[in-house]
């Protein structure tokens, strides 16, 4: 590490191996730098307790970053789905996670991202199964971040969403069918339609602001909004919240999804201003914040409320 670290030019992104939520992900931009944050990170512990056994550093990747979905049988790869990530600088991190946006399966990116994905996928002599691609489409075109031999994480509160956008159907359902039904998998479309048949995105929700949480006004806000689906936090009066620096100090996240592309727009501005203006909690006088971003994480994950809307529209 120490020598590639010597000879690659900066600035390098330097991650531990084993981690999730973008724990640990940090832009490095010398080699004094980068040298630290492996130092800190191999006597840090992962989200989920774990010791740092090993550290990745990695070149800059500039452009945006697609998710590109897949379940394949027998060779055969069928494109379930494709997402572009939202993300901004903010609280001084450079890219914080805002959410992941559906991308059209006919558009200028997606034709180059399919079939890059698809030989990749071969390449990799991944014949089975659903996977979950991270590509990022730099000027040269794209390249692979990584290649996930699983579905599409989030514990699947993606599925209502991706069932309204195609019209039926999600990786979840197309991976059933690769295993078990080979007709009903020969009838799945080689890729999703265009346009999609309703309008959604994933959301990050974001803190600029911390504290001990008295009440949670924003989020029952949200559960009123036309396009509200889905709210996933473990925040609650008593919780402590930090700045959202990465997904790990995230205060939640929320599916939107409606068939009026201006209610779903007006719904997640007003989510993104009642952020901005700290509408989201009330507070109690600041208390001790936790020390690290990990045990914030570990200290909430373990009661997470997923909240599900009630409209019969999406099921």
């Amino acid at each position: 590490v120490e020598e590639f670290l010597c000879e690659e030019s900066y600035p390098l992104v330097v991650k531990p191996v084993e981690s999730w939520v973008s724990a640990g992900v940090k832009l490095c931009n010398s080699y004094d730098e980068a040298k630290s944050h492996v130092d800190y990170l191999l006597t840090r512990k992962t989200p989920d307790g774990a010791s740092c056994q090993a550290v990745l550093c990695q070149e800059v990747l500039r452009g945006k970053e697609f998710v590109v979905d897949h379940v394949s049988r027998d060779g055969v790869h069928k494109t379930v789905m494709l997402w572009v990530y939202d993300k901004h600088a903010a609280n001084g991190s450079s890219s914080v996670f805002y959410g992941y946006i559906p991308v059209d399966s006919e558009s200028t990116e997606a034709k180059l991202l399919i079939p890059y994905t698809r030989k990749v996928l071969s390449a990799l002599g991944i014949q089975n199964g659903a996977t979950h691609a991270q590509v990022t489409m730099t000027r040269d075109g794209p390249c692979l971040v990584e290649m996930n031999c699983r579905a599409h994480g989030g514990d699947g509160v993606w599925k209502p969403l991706c069932n309204a956008l195609t019209g039926g159907y999600s990786q979840v359902d197309a991976t059933v069918d690769a295993f078990l039904d080979t007709h009903q998998f020969s009838l799945l479309p080689d890729k999703p339609p265009c346009p999609y048949k309703a309008h959604g995105q994933g959301v990050i929700l974001v803190s600029h602001s911390r504290g001990v949480v008295k009440a949670t006004p924003g989020f029952a806000a949200i559960q009123k909004m036309p396009s509200y689906v889905y709210l996933e936090t473990a925040l609650r009066p008593g919780s402590k919240v930090e700045y959202t620096t990465d997904l790990s100090t995230s205060i939640g996240a929320c599916i939107l999804m409606y068939s009026d592309k201006q209610v779903l727009e007006a719904d997640l501005a007003r989510i993104r201003e009642m952020e901005i203006n700290n509408e989201m909690f009330e507070y109690e006088q600041e208390g001790n914040i936790l020390s690290s971003k990990s045990e914030l994480h570990l200290s909430n994950m373990a009661e997470t409320q997923r909240i599900e809307s009630d409209r019969t529209d999406i099921y």
